[in-house]
């Protein structure tokens, strides 16, 4: 994978999905890119149509985080979840549940994220969700996540670059 190839998505085992991605900068700058609100609150807004709404996060083990988003039809859907491991600059595990309305879809995830410094001075993204069934995996498959999120790191690029990376 080179800088800013696309985002390669894969279904591994019955229920983990597996996110990578190389990023066109140092991992120090990634880590501040994928961890800060202000700046997650930019890039971390899915397909066309929605925008971020809401972006907290209390990075530390035991803290909360929220990501809500609107579409300009008014729709919102929300992921929130808690901090369980923060080793800065390179991993970071917590749980994540998304709403949609009032429902909950496909219940808790475990998603550990870590980031790997190449020696070019790139970085390699790497996300393992863990759902709690196969049919939620695949349910998160189905629902054209895959597009969101090539169009969210597409976004984390702009954000990248403007941090110097």
């Amino acid at each position: 994978m080179k800088p800013n190839d696309t985002l390669k998505v894969t279904a591994r085992g019955d229920r983990e999905l597996v996110i990578e991605r190389r990023l066109d900068a140092p991992r120090e700058i990634a880590w501040e890119a994928m961890t800060r609100p202000e700046l997650v609150g930019r890039w971390l807004r899915g397909p066309g149509g929605w925008s971020t709404s809401e972006c907290t996060i209390d990075l530390r083990p035991g803290g909360a985080f929220r990501h809500a988003w609107r579409h300009e039809d008014g729709r919102e859907m929300a992921m929130s979840g808690t901090i369980r491991e923060v080793a800065a600059p390179e991993r970071l595990v917590r749980t994540e549940r998304f709403e949609f309305g009032c429902e909950t879809q496909a219940g808790e995830q475990l998603g550990t994220m870590t980031l790997d410094a190449l020696d070019d001075g790139t970085t390699a993204l790497r996300i393992v969700v863990l759902y709690p069934t196969r049919e939620a995996r695949d349910g998160t498959l189905a629902s054209g996540a895959n597009e969101g999120m090539a169009e969210s790191y597409a976004a984390l690029d702009d954000v990248l670059n403007e941090l110097g990376g």
